[in-house]
């Protein structure tokens, strides 16, 4: 394994460590107000629900901290975007991010928004590729033929074909259960922040 092979490695194997840390710093000073929160909280479930969608057809082994797939999945959002579960997470943070900061100044404000999303891009900057490369080992010409037909990250306005795999939602209660303790949390404390600002 070559030195990017393991900053790879090691970057997906922390990147829930990595990515909470723009949570923790938004927690500690941002300062929702309730426009904010009006305005941050339905992009926050709108990645959450494209996290579900994604996650039923894609299951348990998004958690893990080594890639693995058993199958190439194209169906579902993976017709669309080739990173529906980053995509997901995205616009939650953007969510959260407007939510946390109504009453902090314009320039704390930006600075917290664009720091959040920017950490976000640089972590997944680093594990697409890492993916990707597992991904083309594994696959071969199947996952060449997949990445000409979707994009990486921005989604297309038709879902591309052929399409394989299938919707299971009794998987997403067992892959999801960390992120809707960490989604109830930041719901959590966003609503006390709010009372006390």
């Amino acid at each position: 394994m070559n030195s990017g092979q393991t900053f790879g490695s090691f970057v997906f194997g922390n990147r829930g460590t990595l990515l909470a840390l723009p949570a923790v710093v938004l927690a500690a000073l941002g300062k929702p107000s309730a426009f904010s929160v009006a305005s941050g909280l339905p992009l926050a479930f709108a990645g959450e629900a494209i996290r579900m969608w994604a996650v039923g057809y894609s299951g348990v082994t998004t958690r893990g901290d080594t890639v693995t797939a058993p199958a190439l999945v194209t169906a579902g959002p993976y017709a669309y975007v080739r990173n529906p579960l980053y995509v997901g997470n995205f616009v939650t943070a953007a969510g959260f991010a407007v939510a946390f900061t109504g009453k902090n100044s314009p320039a704390v404000r930006g600075a917290l928004v664009l720091g959040s999303l920017a950490t976000m891009v640089a972590v997944y900057s680093v594990i697409v590729p890492h993916e990707e490369a597992y991904l083309r080992s594994t696959f071969g010409e199947a996952f060449d033929d997949y990445t000409a037909r979707v994009p990486r990250v921005v989604p297309a306005l038709e879902p591309a074909e052929p399409q394989h795999g299938s919707y299971d939602p009794d998987v997403i209660f067992k892959a999801e259960s960390r992120t809707w303790l960490s989604f109830g949390v930041a719901l959590t404390v966003l609503a006390l922040k709010t009372l006390r600002t």
